[in-house]
């Protein structure tokens, strides 16, 4: 192929908008004199070359939309911190087969021990198996929809929370709820039931749902849909942020007196 005949590819192919196929032309022009490639293997190549890079750009932005908190994987994990973590189960919802049979997740346990970093795992590995995720902290969800109704806005939210394959809702129990908040949390529920998959992280048993939404009967709705189809995944053990918690210069330096040395000294300076 001339220089001039190349130029004038490498023109069509950006105006066709095929940036990947453009990129690799040189290598694969000469892999494919190299190789003495037919023309039906050279045409597999740069398009293949084409999809990759097509694929990569399309990861890149589910992963901006999805906004985790962080970019986590499941091959990422310490599953060997905490034995309690069913490693065969996480792996299996990280095949994203439970998304496509729209059922649910539900991951309890105690802070620290994972459940944040499991489910934005699975959503990240949803994304790379070509579907699309949101994640928010139960707080967001809230607060999107409280700021939206005062805007009258509403509607537009709420279909930001039905359009995903995968909404990953984290943080339930850490704290008490807005009043009005068990209202649009069943409403999201409610509206994705047996269509789209939810995944939710907690921290609090069930029965104290009712409680932390400030709505027994709302609390009980959710639930009731929910849990349906759902897998409830227990996790116990330890935290992985007191283990890689550095301890303060105090509490290693200048230990704290028990309380019977304090009331010694304290006698003795009395004397």
């Amino acid at each position: 192929m001339t220089q001039t005949t190349q130029q004038t590819l490498l023109k069509t192919l950006k105006e066709l908008r095929l940036s990947g196929l453009a990129n690799s032309l040189d290598i694969r022009l000469s892999e494919a004199a190299g190789h003495r490639l037919n023309h039906a293997e050279f045409l597999e190549l740069i398009l293949q070359d084409e999809i990759d890079v097509r694929k990569e750009r399309m990861i890149k932005r589910r992963v901006k939309q999805a906004a985790f908190r962080e970019l986590k994987t499941i091959d990422g994990f310490n599953f060997s911190f905490n034995p309690s973590v069913p490693r065969k189960t996480i792996y299996d919802l990280a095949t994203c087969k439970f998304i496509r049979q729209a059922k649910d997740v539900l991951l309890l346990g105690p802070p620290g021990v994972g459940k944040s970093h499991i489910a934005q795992g699975i959503g990240y590995q949803a994304i790379k198996n070509g579907l699309t995720v949101k994640y928010r902290s139960i707080f967001d969800v809230v607060r999107d929809f409280m700021r939206d109704e005062a805007f009258a806005g509403q509607d537009k939210i709420m279909n930001k929370y039905l359009k995903p394959d995968l909404l990953i809702i984290d943080d339930m129990g850490i704290k008490p709820l807005a009043k009005r908040s068990g209202e649009y949390f069943f409403e999201v529920i409610m509206r994705r039931y047996e269509l789209k998959s939810t995944m939710m992280t907690s921290n609090r048993p069930l029965e104290e749902w009712g409680k932390l939404i400030g709505d027994v009967p709302a609390a009980t709705a959710i639930l009731d849909r929910f849990l349906h189809h759902a897998e409830i995944i227990n996790i116990t053990g330890k935290s992985y942020r007191l283990q890689n918690r550095q301890p303060k210069p105090s509490e290693t330096n200048n230990p704290q007196p028990d309380k019977k040395t304090s009331q010694k000294t304290c006698n003795e300076n009395k004397e």
